[in-house]
């Protein structure tokens, strides 16, 4: 079998031991003051806008994630470099969290496998093994490389916040064998989660782990328990950002809040973080360049925020794509980093739920 291996020695004496004696952020802000996380998601093309840790500080933002659509390879090779070691700087500097949001499934299990061990990888419906996808969840043989994989990521990856973040492949189909086939997108996604979540355990008694619910996986599992410490993360993709998340009730709309509620009742809502799109400017750019001018909407941030506390979550971030120094010249200072920030940091949560967190009786759900 196949392992990713690194020079742990040489890329830590490269960039993170000039970073020693940094204090440690897990856990630094209490429940009480609102919302844990205030976050948001950037891949490190957007780290062209050079002094984003110093706008997240100054904005009030708690976290700052880093992602990758494929590989956690490739964020690797960033942090190596310069400005990956003085973004690490910055933030550590700042008090600001690092967090790695990744889409890691050709890493954890390498493509070049699929040759010599064709079972690690899905059925299609027709039957046949490829290695276009994800995996069969049914093997224990990928199943135990994968996890020792994240393992190695984890060790030279590692969040300040002990939150870990292992997605499957982006939108993609899961198995369909005879075993996997019972289970749904989100079940054999959670299978995958449990798994790591052990490995990580070996390196980090205080790991926990992402359940991302999103497209395929939006739906909660319905067949599989999650292990304790694993969160939700619920990314809502496909809801309209013209209009507060609760007022959309038409039943053709994807993505629908009731799918939110679906997933609170299999994960606690006291660690569920909420992954959205409100600052996401490759989203209302269709990905695609040049970048719009983000559609920044205020007030469907703070009627978000409020559906999304009444249900006891106290974890939010967003993508923030493209939010980068080609946006800043096209379209001037992005000033919306500081209201996002400031609105969140401002939101007083326990003053818009219940004493146990829960939905309130008067909120109606929409289907």
């Amino acid at each position: 079998m196949q392992k990713i291996s690194f020079n742990r020695r040489s890329f830590l004496g490269a960039s993170l031991m000039a970073l020693a004696g940094t204090h440690d952020l897990r856990g630094s802000e209490p429940a009480s003051a609102g919302f844990r996380t205030r976050g948001v998601v950037l891949v490190p093309e957007d780290l062209t806008l050079v002094d984003w840790p110093e706008r997240a500080s100054r904005a009030g933002l708690t976290t700052i994630g880093l992602h990758h659509p494929t590989s956690p390879k490739a964020l690797l090779a960033w942090l190596k470099s310069s400005p990956g070691v003085s973004f690490l700087q910055s933030c550590r500097r700042l008090g600001i969290q690092v967090e790695y949001e990744l889409h890691a499934m050709r890493d954890l299990l390498p493509r070049n496998l699929f040759e010599r061990n064709p079972n690690f990888f899905r059925q299609d419906a027709k039957g046949n093994r490829n290695p276009d996808s994800n995996l069969c969840v049914h093997s224990s043989g990928a199943l135990d490389l994968i996890a020792e994989n994240a393992v190695t990521f984890a060790s030279i990856l590692t969040p300040d916040t002990s939150r870990y973040f292992y997605w499957g492949d982006d939108g993609l189909p899961w198995c369909e064998c005879s075993q996997c086939k019972e289970l749904t997108p989100s079940d054999q996604a959670l299978v995958v989660e449990n798994r790591i979540l052990q490995g990580l355990r070996t390196i980090d008694t205080q790991a926990t782990l992402a359940h991302l619910a999103y497209t395929n996986t939006l739906a909660p599992p319905k067949l599989v328990k999650p292990a304790k410490g694993i969160f939700l993360e619920y990314a809502p993709i496909h809801r309209r950002y013209d209009l507060p998340y609760k007022e959309q009730l038409d039943p053709a709309q994807p993505d629908g809040l009731h799918l939110l509620d679906a997933n609170l009742k299999v994960f606690p809502s006291e660690t569920a973080q909420v992954l959205e799109y409100w600052l996401d400017v490759s989203m209302f750019s269709k990905w695609m360049r040049p970048a719009v001018q983000l559609p920044w909407r205020r007030d469907v941030l703070e009627s978000d925020l409020s559906t999304y506390a009444s249900r006891g979550i106290r974890h939010i971030t967003s993508f923030a794509v493209y939010v980068d120094d080609a946006y800043k010249r096209l379209h001037g200072e992005p000033e919306f980093i500081h209201e996002y920030g400031k609105t969140l940091k401002s939101f007083t949560t326990n003053r818009r739920t219940t004493r146990t967190g829960q939905l309130p009786p008067r909120i109606s759900r929409p289907f």
